[in-house]
């Protein structure tokens, strides 16, 4: 018997790759002789980087960067010689877990220290800059970003505004002429791990705001004021994306990569899987394996599990997800290719208890989904149609 195993990384408790031999664990527990391959994965988000590196090789490269609260704090990116690619995660310079749950204000945060990396990777010699923005704490349009780079964002009066959300709704013009690299010149790809747009009620405000700290009138505030960046952009720059699927990954970096420095956006997760060669082993596997630190509806918006799921439904594979929680209605992901879901929590139990014991967890989740993959195969079931 062959299971594929594919999990994302367990945000601040397992890398994909450990998470891949806790689930193998789980498996073999039961079945000692199952073939297990693993397949760690990412989607844009946390991982990103540790995946291209351990496909690929490279140098990493330490830089001294702006966190999202305008603190300074070391962040790397990984280079590729070969090919001078550089891979950066804007969630080592920019991301929400750099924060304490305190200190998250959608308002105040920038995508600064991004921009940084990116410089700092232009300057190693890449060409070639993919860029992972899942896991964010900001929600500034990538403002931020493009003002490290040289952009200037000016309000009415011809000052220059702050990159961060609380001052979007005062940008009147954008001023290219201090751009310090050609675009022209680099090929950048942005990877997300999200399809929602810009604005509106799926935009980076309204879905992903509240976990970065913004309250309902903050929600309304920063949507309206990336609506206003959306307006300045198709006016200076002509050009009219707000609506593109990802452009409200990343409080709206996305929106930015693609305007500013005219960034292809592709799902994370797509080409994470083509690269690793997924579809190879699930074409005669038996069951998949896939997992991440929470399963809920979002799980569909181009997150990882979902992408596996879809690729084995591909091949008619059967697809289970295991969660650090399972929150909610998870029923659009049986559409998608995830058969069904598991909490890897026993029962009631604190965060910290979790990811202190999410190996330990996470291996007796997969036995007993396992076990239930088993039962139904026992015996085959014809489900009624409709």
């Amino acid at each position: 018997m062959k299971i594929v195993v594919a999990p994302n990384a367990f945000k601040d408790s397992l890398s994909a790759d450990q998470a891949s031999e806790a689930i193998s664990r789980g498996v073999k527990s039961v079945l000692p002789d199952a073939g297990t391959v693993h397949i760690p994965i990412a989607d844009g988000g946390d991982g990103l980087f540790n995946v291209f590196n351990s496909v690929f090789g490279g140098e990493i490269i330490d830089n001294s960067v702006t966190g999202p609260l305008f603190n300074k704090l070391e962040a790397q990116f990984l280079f590729i010689p070969a090919s001078k690619t550089a891979v950066i995660e804007m969630a080592r310079a920019s991301g929400l877990a750099l924060l304490k749950p305190e200190d998250r204000d959608a308002r105040a945060t920038t995508t600064f220290g991004t921009g940084e990396l990116v410089l700092a990777a232009v300057e190693k010699g890449a060409g070639h800059i993919i860029i992972g923005i899942g896991g964010s704490a900001t929600n500034d349009g990538g403002m931020g970003f493009a003002a490290a780079l040289g952009i200037r964002f000016l309000d009415a009066a011809g000052g220059e505004v702050r990159p961060i959300g609380e001052d979007l709704p005062k940008v009147s013009r954008i001023d290219l002429a201090g751009l310090k690299i050609d675009p022209a010149k680099i090929t950048f790809e942005t990877v997300c791990d999200v399809d929602n747009p810009l604005c509106g009620p799926r935009g980076a405000a309204a879905v992903y705001g509240p976990q970065k700290g913004a309250k309902p009138d903050d929600v309304k505030y920063l949507d309206a004021g990336l609506a206003n960046l959306a307006e300045c952009v198709k006016r200076d720059l002509g050009k009219d994306i707000s609506l593109m699927a990802g452009a409200g990954a990343a409080g709206g970096l996305g929106f930015g990569l693609a305007s500013f420095v005219n960034a292809s956006l592709r799902p994370g997760v797509e080409v994470v899987l083509d690269m690793v060669g997924i579809d190879k082993e699930l074409a005669d596997a038996d069951l998949a394996i896939t997992a991440e630190g929470r399963i809920d509806f979002q799980t569909a918006f181009g997150k990882g599990p979902a992408g596996v799921g879809g690729r084995a439904k591909k091949y008619g594979v059967p697809c289970i997800a295991i969660g650090g929680g399972v929150l909610g209605d998870v029923s659009n992901l049986h559409d998608i290719g995830i058969d069904a879901c598991f909490s890897l929590c026993p029962g009631p139990m604190t965060l910290e208890e979790a990811m202190r014991d999410g190996s330990e967890l996470l291996t007796r989740a997969a036995a007993q989904a396992f076990r239930a993959f088993l039962a139904g195969r026992r015996k085959k079931i014809n489900c009624p149609k409709g």
